[in-house]
């Protein structure tokens, strides 16, 4: 496939395209754990593990641009908001899973448990 441009930047493969939407350290986890129910941002926070408010915050943004969440706002004090998966998220969902189990298998293999 030949390269091309998309907002600027050069990919080589729709794979390296594909990562570039849901990959990286934070965007898994986030999109897991949306895949079964709706979560508000404190909930993520507790949920994912050394994630910085900066980084929770970037992640969020950047899956809602790409059309994988929705970001609700409720019109209350203190201000309520909810993430959940849209059907363009859920269908990124088997491909997390099989990458997830894919990992599971490597660590097994090298003897790795989870923690």
């Amino acid at each position: 496939m030949p390269e091309f441009l998309y907002n600027g930047k050069l990919y080589y493969n729709p794979v390296e395209f594909a990562m570039d939407r849901i990959g990286g350290t934070w965007k898994m986890p986030i999109l897991w754990r949306l895949k079964d129910r709706v979560f508000r941002y404190g909930e993520l926070k507790k949920d994912i593990p050394h994630i910085t408010d900066k980084m929770l915050t970037t992640q969020l943004r950047q899956l809602e641009h790409e059309g994988f969440i929705n970001r609700k706002v409720y019109p209350v004090v203190p201000p309520k908001v909810e993430y959940s998966l849209t059907s363009k998220g859920q269908t990124c969902i088997p491909i997390v899973e099989k990458i997830r189990n894919y990992g599971l298998y490597l660590m097994e293999e090298a003897g790795i448990k989870e923690v």
